[in-house]
């Protein structure tokens, strides 16, 4: 299931902005002996012009919106590298 959730978890931060960059990562296996262990740990790396002038904690929420529904059905964990394009 992990490779199917990182392609849609691509598919849809594709679809929504527009990224310059775009990088998803499975980090499920960091997370061994914990709780939760195996249940959908990311990590998205994102440059996006839809980013510029916009604050981060904004960032993380339209890429939020973009996953509507995955953070209720297997992503129990994901960290955000959210980037405007340029220096």
């Amino acid at each position: 299931m992990s490779a199917a959730m990182v392609e849609e978890i691509r598919r849809r931060l594709a679809a929504a902005l527009a990224p310059l960059e775009l990088e998803v990562l499975d980090e499920g296996h960091k997370h061994a002996g914990h709780a939760n262990a195996g249940k959908g740990h990311f990590h998205v790396h994102i440059v996006s012009a839809a980013f510029a002038g916009v604050l981060p904690i904004k960032r993380h929420r339209m890429i939020y919106a973009a996953l509507d529904g995955l953070m209720d059905q297997g992503i129990h964990a994901l960290s955000i590298d959210a980037k405007a394009p340029g220096p």
